[in-house]
């Protein structure tokens, strides 16, 4: 009888009716705590309190951006693995820029955007849930960004929306069927293009807001107070880079809240979602102070309005709530003439690096083109051009490294052959998990710190060095026990540790265990 009841018991422990996934683009944890006092009750701080709280939470390869990032947070995988190395890449076909959720096979509601998860290699744990449940879980991802809600959406959702940078519509694409009534009804009500002329940003001044002052620099006037509006042709654009994306996502979230079919039974529902925690239009935070600071501010709202409407649809301690960041953070070197302070400083120009290259293997294997492409910091060698001239791929290789080390900024050169057999040391393992052979560039360049990169397409990026951030992941609800982690842990956990709590099959390209929650 005991053996009977005690089978009975562990059946009874209920899965969660929704799962709320959220992820917040290059949320920081010094940041974020950096304001606790200017939070409510309901939003971070309920989340410390009432979670299991890993402050030092870090992606598990070199370089991530938002659309890697996504894709690892669903996938419990690395770009190694899952595929998606960047938001956009140099195609070996076409030599072409990719764009990491662009297919041209399916169209889009709401935008002339072409749109499907098919560079995505393995499976989410949206995937996972579908197929563990029969497709009777109901799953949506929504965010402001078009790349962060089909990469968490994965395969098998019922939908992905996104705001489009030009309209301003939440659109989706038929790849995961037709754009639903209850969005139709929330364009034709509360269209941001009917409202976005109205809508001014503002720092909020209560609950202290105006004296609290985190950043150096800003306790002038000028600083303390902001006002932006959202006018011409890029004007969604600015929208999305602000702290007010993240209230019109919620409301848009709210809406599939009460009019869609999820967290209406008690099969297991999973809510994906995008926020903004970033620069203002990216800059950098020692131009807008205030602006980072009234945007943690107004995103602890935002999190506590979500964290209220979602129990009110569920019920008290019927929902888990996962929040965690993209784990990068938009450079502030990009704004400081460091020649002026006498610091170690130069530009790197990929496009003059490229020519050079090619002379020194022309000198040495014939006249020809050998380099495809550049990519951001990567090149593209002409790999064709290699096999009909019969040219050993690793001693050309080795003749790039040696030639592209000795110019001036270069800190060091990782090849295709030096990644894919070197031997396994921490800093190599987490430039190969960010490098794919079928994706990524055959030579990875990397510069000193301070040092800035010119691409072809007069894109720069600042090295701003490999200086300690760290970023924070919540788990709530369910069977979790709060508590504060400080032990550092992988953001590939994510997805092994919700599998887990949903009882499902990990994703097929997960290598990281469980957290351990309670």
């Amino acid at each position: 009888m005991l053996a009977v009841l005690n089978v009975e018991a562990q059946n009874s422990a209920h899965l969660p009716r929704l799962v709320v996934n959220i992820l917040v683009d290059q949320l920081r944890t010094d940041y974020m705590e950096a304001f606790v006092p200017l939070y409510g009750e309901g939003g971070f701080k309920r989340l410390m309190a009432d979670g299991r709280y890993f402050s030092d939470a870090q992606v598990p390869f070199r370089g991530p951006d938002r659309a890697s990032a996504a894709a690892s947070l669903a996938t419990g995988a690395v770009p190694y693995d899952h595929g998606i190395v960047n938001m956009m890449w140099l195609s070996r076909e076409t030599l072409q820029p990719v764009f990491c959720v662009d297919d041209v096979r399916y169209r889009g509601h709401q935008t002339f955007e072409k749109t499907s998860p098919c560079y995505l290699l393995t499976t989410t744990v949206s995937d996972e849930l579908e197929l563990a449940t029969g497709e009777c879980s109901v799953i949506y991802s929504i965010a402001p960004e078009r790349e962060m809600a089909v990469l968490m959406a994965g395969h098998v959702a019922d939908g992905a929306f996104w705001l489009n940078e030009e309209t301003g519509s939440w659109c989706g694409t038929n790849y995961y069927g037709e754009y639903p009534n209850w969005a139709s009804a929330y364009e034709r009500q509360y269209s941001l293009a009917k409202k976005i002329g109205r809508l001014t940003w503002e720092p909020i001044y209560d609950g202290g807001l105006h004296s609290f002052h985190y950043f150096q620099g800003a306790f002038d006037e000028k600083s303390t107070n902001f006002k932006h509006t959202f006018e011409g042709d890029g004007r969604f654009r600015s929208f999305k880079n602000s702290a007010l994306v993240n209230e019109e996502t919620v409301n848009f979230v709210k809406r599939c809240l009460e009019n869609s079919y999820i967290a209406r039974d008690y099969v297991p529902d999973l809510l994906n979602i995008g926020l903004y925690a970033g620069n203002y239009e990216h800059q950098s935070v020692l131009r807008c102070p205030s602006e980072m600071q009234d945007t943690y501010v107004r995103l602890d709202r935002v999190l506590e309005d979500l964290m209220t409407s979602v129990e009110t649809i569920t019920g008290k301690g019927q929902a888990m709530f996962i929040l965690s960041s993209t784990g990068y953070a938009d450079s502030d070197a990009d704004d400081i003439n460091f020649g002026k302070y006498r610091i170690p400083s130069g530009t790197f120009s990929m496009q003059r690096a490229s020519m050079l290259l090619n002379m020194y293997l022309t000198a040495l294997f014939g006249q020809a083109q050998y380099i495809d492409g550049t990519r951001g910091q990567q090149f593209y060698l002409n790999r064709k051009l290699m096999e009909q001239r019969q040219l050993n791929t690793n001693e050309v290789l080795a003749r790039c490294e040696e030639f592209l080390s000795q110019m001036a900024g270069v800190r060091d050169v990782y090849t295709s052959s030096r990644l894919t057999m070197g031997a396994w040391v921490k800093g190599l393992d987490h430039v190969r998990s960010s490098w794919n052979i079928n994706r990524s560039g055959d030579i990875l360049l990397e510069v000193n710190p301070g040092w800035k990169i010119v691409n072809e397409d007069n894109t720069a990026y600042v090295n701003q060095g490999e200086a300690y951030l760290s970023y924070p992941m919540f788990f709530m609800g369910g069977e979790t026990l709060p508590a504060r982690i400080g032990t550092p842990v992988s953001t590939a956990a994510i997805a092994p540790t919700l599998a887990r709590c949903l009882r499902i099959r990990a994703p097929n390209g997960s290598r990281e265990a469980p957290l351990v929650l309670k």
